[in-house]
């Protein structure tokens, strides 16, 4: 179960990333009108990924695995931040690039 908590977040994560990439793909080869929408779901995918590295941690804190706890907190702290960190920035340059395309 636990294997799982982290591929559902490698997915998540990626999901994350991905959808933004597409939405500035897209803006060269057509109007990307539902931008706002992936970018939504873009940062949700970052949320849920997060998510999933919490319930892992619960996980080991309930089973009392404290030395995996210890080995993997530093690399865990460092990897979550980037997806955070560049989930935002991505949606920020979608949000940039987008922000005087939309219909009024």
């Amino acid at each position: 179960m636990i294997g799982w908590f982290n591929v559902g977040s490698l997915v998540f994560g990626l999901i994350a990333w991905i959808l933004p990439i597409m939405n500035l793909i897209r803006d060269k080869k057509q109007g990307n009108n539902n931008w706002v929408v992936l970018s939504i779901i873009s940062i949700s995918a970052c949320s849920i990924s997060l998510y999933f590295q919490i319930l892992n941690s619960y996980h080991r804190v309930r089973i009392e695995d404290w030395s995996a706890l210890m080995d993997i907190m530093g690399a865990r702290v460092f990897v979550t931040a980037i997806l955070l960190i560049i989930t935002i920035i991505l949606n920020v340059i979608t949000l940039l690039v987008y922000r005087n395309r939309t219909v009024k």
